[in-house]
């Protein structure tokens, strides 16, 4: 089996599943003020000390959430409500056209429940970067204090963003910021602003765990109630074995220096197999491991269904609930036509891949092409 989907999940590491293995033994809550409580809340900051490490941050100010989903809505809608606690009721929400769904999603129930609200998209150029000229005319044209969220790195293409320039065009015009990070943690430097979401499993930790991490002094509101765990910021019972091994992930990944040499490899051979083939966002800064590419005229659902029976997983980009192929809509904000996007797979690498899943992925795609052909001549 060649895995080249590590975008969508990261097979575990030996580090984390030992972590996990060892909390699981551990046992016990870490509100309780017993011996085997006290030892998981130490498993619990001990982590929380890790994955802070990772990003740059103090360790009281990660908060751990379910995944990356729930940190996105949980900066969402707590800097809205908090905003309103602090007195600085927030106007304006602006969102990237290729934010990952868990952000697009969020920031439309909040307009539609939040009076006074409004949501605008933020364009991005061809190479699937945000435009930064677009931004800087939304946040001057606009009154009232505004929240941005960009994500750092794009899930399906890969595209770093230019975080840097927007987080000073935020500073500028005092708005609030939001960086998605999931796909970018151990991959590139994080940045320091408002509010910033890791997940566990994008990194060779386990699934159901994840972080959201605050800048000193940003409004935030907790959204479930019910406890004070997380310094009163998210109820509920910490996954102890969850956020041990997402610990544990987080320490491996931020020793590690991410290399293009898979990735490199992958679109040359691909490339030599169809010279028509087209990687997109391929003259922008990229994540080292990320290639998202399409071969005209093969539907994507057709060379996933022939890549899986040779032993390749690929993905056709965000990995969705309902494990459907669908149309992208960060594709079709950066203008690729419908036919060409229904064409797009991803291929993501990470800490366990081998040359050997690239040669893989490139013998299927040369069989897959032969038998177009054959098709094509019958």
């Amino acid at each position: 089996m060649a895995y080249l989907d590590y975008n969508a999940t990261s097979p575990m590491r030996a580090e984390a599943r030992q972590a996990a293995e060892h909390a699981l033994a551990v046992g016990g809550n870490a509100s309780s003020v017993h011996g085997v409580g006290r030892a998981a809340r130490a498993t619990i900051e001990q982590a929380r000390e890790y994955v802070a490490a990772l990003a740059g941050a103090r360790a009281q100010n990660v908060i751990f959430t379910s995944g990356g989903t729930e940190a996105n809505a949980l900066a969402l809608w707590g800097a809205v409500h908090g905003a309103v606690d602090a007195g600085a009721r927030l106007t304006r929400l602006f969102v990237s056209a290729i934010e990952h769904d868990s952000i697009r999603a969020n920031a439309a129930a909040i307009v539609e429940r939040v009076a006074g609200l409004r949501l605008e998209t933020i364009p991005v150029t061809p190479d699937g970067a945000v435009n930064l000229d677009a931004m800087r005319i939304l946040l001057r044209e606009g009154k009232g204090r505004a929240l941005i969220a960009l994500i750092a790195a794009n899930n399906e293409t890969g595209v770093v963003q230019p975080v840097a320039e927007a987080a000073a065009l935020a500073g500028e015009a005092g708005a609030l910021m939001l960086v998605d990070a999931v796909q970018a943690a151990g991959k590139i430097p994080l940045p320091t602003v408002d509010y910033v979401s890791l997940s566990a499993h994008k990194l060779g930790g386990p699934q159901g765990a994840g972080a959201l991490i605050l800048r000193e002094g940003a409004p935030l509101a907790a959204q479930i109630l019910g406890g004070g765990q997380e310094r009163g910021s998210r109820a509920g019972t910490e996954n102890l074995s969850g956020i041990a091994g997402f610990g544990a992930a987080a320490k491996a990944a931020a020793g590690e220096i991410a290399s293009p040499a898979l990735r490199d490899r992958f679109e040359a051979g691909l490339k030599r197999l169809s010279p028509d083939a087209v990687v997109f966002g391929e003259n922008a800064l990229r994540l080292a491991n990320t290639s998202n590419f399409a071969i005209p005229g093969v539907p994507a659902e057709t060379a996933l269904m022939a890549l899986d029976l040779d032993g390749v997983m690929l993905s056709s980009g965000a990995a969705c609930s309902s494990g459907k192929v669908k149309l992208s809509h960060v594709l079709a904000a950066m203008g690729v036509k419908e036919d060409l996007a229904r064409c797009a797979l991803r291929a993501s690498f990470g800490w366990s891949s081998t040359q050997g899943d690239v040669e893989a992925a490139l013998v299927s795609i040369s069989r897959l092409l032969a038998r177009v052909a054959a098709r094509a001549a019958a």
